[in-house]
């Protein structure tokens, strides 16, 4: 099984944001993990992840955000994610309560400003 998903990182003022583009499944997840994890230091405030331009999100890719997510709450940090309104994504994540249980923004300039 093979998957493609690129995932660019970025620094804004003590917030770590990762890029994903492609396809977050059962393939490619255990890579975004570790990457992700690996992007959030101590003192930073929160983690955004950009999902706007992934074209694919399956349930390994729901768990990842809830366990990050967890992680991050554990730690008093905070995940935001920025999803394409009336995207087939937001429509999953507002299926599985992903839209309640983190902020969710149109875009990152939205996300960096909240």
């Amino acid at each position: 099984m093979t998957s493609i998903v690129r995932m660019r990182d970025e620094h804004h003022d003590g917030t770590a944001v990762a890029v994903l583009e492609g396809e977050l499944d059962a393939a490619s997840v255990g890579t975004v993990a570790v990457r992700v994890r690996r992007l959030v230091e101590n003192q930073q405030l929160r983690l955004v992840i950009d999902l706007g331009d992934v074209i694919y999100l399956d349930s390994a890719g729901i768990n990842l955000l809830y366990a990050i997510g967890g992680e991050l709450r554990a730690r008093q940090q905070e995940l935001h994610l920025v999803v394409v309104p009336g995207s087939p994504i937001e429509r999953m994540l507002r299926i599985v309560g992903a839209d309640r249980a983190f902020p969710v923004h149109a875009t990152l300039d939205q996300a960096l400003a909240s």
